[in-house]
């Protein structure tokens, strides 16, 4: 019998940005509200098709930031975060979503751009707890980016892309407060940091706190592995009554 010759599946490739910051002590990410069907008014991922055959994945990505969010690539952590393409994630067709991952301190009010309506910075808490609802398959793509940025804080320097060019120790541990969602005791974790050798390095002088001692600031160090690594504690467990 005469076989039909093969032809490759029409197939869409698309970037979304998992941009994360902290805000008033929260982590935070970035969604949009769409102004084109699918999902007109729903919340969403910052995102979009890849506009032809001979842009890359980063260059594609690196655009959409400044598009989207007005975000200069540069200036943030950005890493891919995964690929997402069950066949019935879009109903337009097949679209297969390289995630990235984005991060960076002291990010500004979002501009909606391209085909959003609106922007803004949501806590992740809602997103991932199902009160903050989002479209296509953006609410899991948030879900593994938090956990991607909460295991790397225990084994890399990452916390340190949520921070100022120059942080105190205090600034730091609620970095990881707000990513790992637990609290910290400040003697316990002074103790660890300082005991990672390159992580953080003393940055000149002091900054003056009210009614306190100066607080002592660092920046960067070169170490980007951790070791020994600072190991995620486990999440507080529900009393019995709170359930």
């Amino acid at each position: 019998m005469r076989e039909e010759p093969w032809e490759p599946p029409a197939v869409l490739v698309a970037v979304d940005l998992v941009i994360l910051t902290l805000r008033a002590s929260a982590l935070h990410v970035l969604l949009v509200q769409r102004g084109v069907e699918p999902h007109q008014g729903e919340l969403a991922l910052p995102g979009g098709f890849l506009q032809h055959s001979g842009e890359g994945l980063l260059t594609a990505a690196r655009r959409e930031l400044r598009e989207e969010a007005d975000l200069d690539a540069a200036r943030l952590h950005l890493e891919q975060l995964g690929a997402y393409g069950t066949p019935d994630r879009d109903s337009r067709g097949r679209v297969i979503s390289v995630a990235y991952l984005a991060i960076a301190p002291g990010l500004p009010e979002p501009v909606a751009g391209t085909d959003a309506v609106g922007a803004c910075w949501m806590p992740v808490d809602g997103v991932l707890a199902g009160r903050t609802r989002l479209a296509f398959d953006h609410a899991a793509i948030v879900a593994d980016g938090v956990e991607r940025a909460r295991s790397k804080l225990e084994s890399s320097a990452l916390a340190t892309a949520f921070c100022a060019e120059r942080f105190s120790i205090s600034e730091l541990q609620l970095v990881y407060e707000a990513v790992w969602g637990v609290r910290l005791d400040p003697r316990n974790f002074y103790r660890k940091v300082q005991g990672v050798r390159g992580f953080i390095a003393a940055a000149g002088s002091d900054r003056r706190t009210t009614g306190g001692r100066p607080a002592r600031l660092f920046r960067a160090g070169p170490t980007t592995v951790l070791n020994p690594p600072l190991t995620r504690p486990d999440p507080p467990q529900a009393s019995e009554e709170s359930r």
